[in-house]
């Protein structure tokens, strides 16, 4: 299943979502239940064979440019991760 990500301007939250093509996507932020905007991002691609995004987007970066991005980084936006819904069946 793809990761979505989904915008609250009001909020200054990005949502990444994971669902299938034909699943609701998100329509309100669950913080303030205003509308959200869904972001249009690159393709996550592991080239490098690292064992996340996170270590393959940082792993040219020192640990010192890596710190100082991240503290740019999250003074603008909040990244929240909303897992998918639980589907029972019996």
């Amino acid at each position: 299943m793809p990761v979505y990500e989904y915008e609250c301007t009001p909020c200054r939250v990005v949502y990444e979502v994971r669902h299938g093509l034909n699943d609701t996507p998100l329509e309100s932020c669950p913080r303030c239940g205003k509308g959200v905007g869904r972001l249009i991002s690159a393709p996550n691609l592991n080239r490098g064979n690292y064992s996340s995004p996170t270590e393959a987007k940082y792993a040219k970066m020192s640990a010192r440019e890596e710190i100082a991005r991240e503290k740019v980084l999250q003074r603008d936006y909040e990244r929240i991760w909303l897992p998918p819904p639980v589907k029972h069946s019996p």
